[in-house]
């Protein structure tokens, strides 16, 4: 059995893409900040009948986040599928003139630095399988700049581009890579923007062999 590991997993598009993946038999490693809400997210999944563990890690400290997908790897099997989704503090979003050269480096920290440190912690388990996707979701800043979300709009790009990289570098290895554009609100009433029908997204990129970059509304 291989596994999911959602990176920023809440009770929205984390446990909504956790059930998706585990009704098709993946386990699933539930990473967040705080243990308690990742234990209950297992729970519900238990419930269900999926196979579902917490572990706690700070996508700002890259110690603890690999050392969070290596006990994901070790506990559940090896990570064929890996999911970067936290949500972005709100120092981020604020105006351009408003945001410092402190916030920014922060923003790059979460958005790029803390990717790259997930990536390379999954990537050899993956190489061992002969297969894996790596999945980025992000909001709309990450393709179309926006003053009023300075810190989103700059780390967004940036890692879009890594992700851009990934892609080229990896494809030949049978390892994917894959974005998921969402520009608008999770669960804010639009159908397109409800957590299971962005999670059905996220699977079918997974699946299919298709485009790099997905966004949410675009056919």
């Amino acid at each position: 059995m291989t596994t999911i590991a959602i990176i920023g997993a809440g009770g929205g598009l984390g446990a909504a893409t956790a059930k998706r993946f585990g009704r098709d038999g993946f386990d699933v490693a539930l990473i967040s900040r705080t243990q308690e809400h990742v234990d209950l997210l297992a729970r519900d999944l238990a419930d269900e009948g999926i196979k579902a563990q917490g572990f706690t890690a700070d996508v700002e400290d890259r110690q603890s986040l690999s050392a969070a997908l290596e006990r994901a790897a070790t506990e559940l099997g090896p990570i064929e599928v890996l999911q970067y989704s936290p949500v972005p503090r709100k120092e981020f979003l604020r105006p351009v003139l408003e945001t410092t050269a402190d916030d920014l480096a922060a923003a790059a920290a979460f958005s790029i630095v803390g990717p790259a440190t997930a990536v390379q912690q999954v990537l050899g388990g993956m190489r061992e399988l002969g297969r894996g996707t790596i999945l980025f979701v992000n909001g709309s800043s990450a393709v179309s700049p926006n003053e009023r979300v300075a810190g989103t709009s700059t780390a967004f790009a940036g890692e879009s581009a890594y992700a851009s990289m990934l892609h080229t570098a990896l494809q030949p290895e049978g390892i994917h890579v894959r974005q998921l554009i969402i520009p608008g609100a999770i669960g804010g009433g639009d159908p397109a923007f409800a957590p299971d029908a962005l999670a059905e997204q996220l699977w079918e990129l997974h699946t299919d062999p298709g485009n790099l970059r997905k966004i949410v509304g675009n056919n």
